[in-house]
């Protein structure tokens, strides 16, 4: 079965159209013709700014002129992680949605549903002429996932609402009225280098089959970070059987959990055995520490001749010291609102070029002083160990308003269609909204969404049923929205 079939079909049409175009973050031109294009195609007036944002403008239904405008946002990018037997160019290709049960997911893929359900519902807002609405502004923005800078170059006056419906969240029945700030580091060690000697065995080590993740949404499940399991193993590798470095990569972008790790190392020829036996009462240690979390884990080791240079001692001990020593998961528990994360940071990814080793973190925090607090203790970790250390500026968090106007219709609205409560939260994860508030003071926001899980990774799915529940909640908040004004 196609998900074009699935219902609502306007919009798992419209999701299926966004999967055929590849949109990795920084590189989202494709995406941005494709959103022009088809402003074009159904005559519809459009902006766009120099970084490639869109607003696109849809009339009010008739009888509903009156109303004041209402912002639908969301962003076009998605994350681009896979699995690594799988052949995939997230430039060119277009991602495999298959129905998987109860859920919709890629073939090895990340299935960017983050946030491309929330772009398909936008343009099936925009084709669907039956729908009762006020005016209408679909915003488009770019690189979410990796700086957010698409929301941080929106310039004052691109768009009109003073009410905003972010799309961008991954719970069916959930609001959302507040999010963390966050910020980057980056560490970078230069390579020191030195021949392998004679009577060395070539060794190539893999951690592989953790589930990895979102960064901020599930930091606090305490997976494994294949870049502190890698980082373990060698220094106790080091220590009893002389194992030296010659790559170290692990893990991928910053807003991801590391999921894998490889490093190739040599070991004295003596120590073949020693080597295996200690990968082995290794790989039990680490099965036994994560068999809730992530049953999935393996550790492979292989022999390789290709091996022809080593990291220095003295960098190699440097280099596993710091990561050994570098935070990494929840720091503290918000104080105001029950299970919701406050401070967090993610060891992400260790990568090697040949001349340098470069180590990427990101920390979030709803509290700024509690994220500058954070991102100095994972700084000071990596200058301690003689790195050179880029701190970003990062973007702020979005502070709860519980008495905003549109919560209250948000809330009315999902107690009418399923007879229930929406639960009102904050989340851990970034959102562009508080970026938003900056150009546009006093701008009134939620967020919400299906529901998704494993973003950020190629478990990434979306649950079907939600998809309907979504949508009709949308379409009640737009034909509800500003109604008294119809008279």
């Amino acid at each position: 079965m196609d998900i074009r079939e699935l219902e609502p079909r306007n919009v798992w049409g419209s999701f299926y159209d966004v999967t055929r175009v590849p949109r990795p973050s920084k590189r989202e031109q494709k995406m941005v013709a494709f959103i022009e294009d088809f402003a074009k195609k159904n005559g519809l007036p459009y902006k766009k700014d120099e970084v490639g944002n869109i607003v696109i403008f849809k009339a009010a239904s008739k009888g509903c002129e009156n109303r004041r405008p209402l912002v639908l946002q969301s962003h076009i990018d998605m994350v681009c992680e896979k699995n690594a037997d799988v052949e995939h160019d997230f430039d060119n290709d277009p991602i495999e949605a298959i129905i998987d049960g109860e859920w919709v997911r890629a073939k090895g893929t990340t299935l960017g549903a983050d946030d491309g359900m929330g772009v398909a519902c936008e343009l099936a807002v925009l084709k669907d002429d039956s729908l009762m609405h006020g005016p209408i502004e679909c915003l488009f923005t770019v690189d979410e996932e990796t700086g957010l800078t698409g929301a941080m170059n929106i310039k004052e006056g691109f768009f009109t609402g003073k009410t905003l419906l972010n799309l961008d969240s991954e719970d069916e029945g959930m609001v959302f009225i507040g999010c963390a700030g966050g910020c980057s580091t980056q560490a970078t060690f230069a390579m020191e280098t030195e021949p392998v000697k004679d009577g060395m065995l070539g060794l190539k080590i893999k951690v592989t089959g953790l589930l990895g993740g979102h960064s901020g949404g599930d930091i606090h499940l305490e997976r494994g970070n294949a870049n502190k399991i890698m980082a373990r193993l060698v220094e106790q590798a080091y220590e009893e059987c002389g194992l030296r470095v010659s790559t170290f990569n692990g893990g991928n972008l910053r807003n991801a959990l590391a999921r894998e790790a490889v490093v190739t190392a040599v070991v004295p020829f003596a120590e073949r055995e020693n080597i295996r036996v200690l990968i082995n009462c290794f790989a039990a240690d680490i099965e036994e520490e994560l068999k809730v979390t992530d049953p999935g884990f393996r550790l492979e080791m292989e022999t390789t001749d290709e091996v022809r240079e080593i990291l220095s001692e003295k960098l190699q001990k440097r280099l596993i010291a710091s990561l050994l020593a570098c935070p990494h998961g929840v720091i503290g528990m918000s104080h105001t609102m029950a299970n919701l994360v406050e401070t967090s940071t993610n060891l992400a990814s260790v990568k090697m070029d040949g001349k340098t080793i470069v180590i990427g973190t990101s920390q979030r925090s709803s509290v700024e002083s509690a994220k500058r607090y954070v991102q100095k203790m994972v700084s000071s970790t990596f200058e301690l160990a003689g790195a050179d250390v880029e701190c970003g500026e990062g973007y702020p968090g979005w502070n709860p308003n519980i008495e905003s106007p549109i919560l209250k219709l948000s809330q009315e609205s999902y107690r009418k269609l399923f007879g229930k409560e929406v639960e009102v939260l904050a989340i851990h994860a970034g959102l562009e909204c508080g970026l938003f508030l900056d150009k546009y003071p006093g701008l009134d926001m939620v967020s919400m969404g299906p529901t998704l899980r494993g973003v950020h990774s190629p478990d990434e799915k979306i649950e079907i049923k939600t998809v309907k529940m979504f949508w009709d909640y949308l379409v009640d908040v737009m034909a509800t929205f500003d109604a008294d004004k119809d008279k």
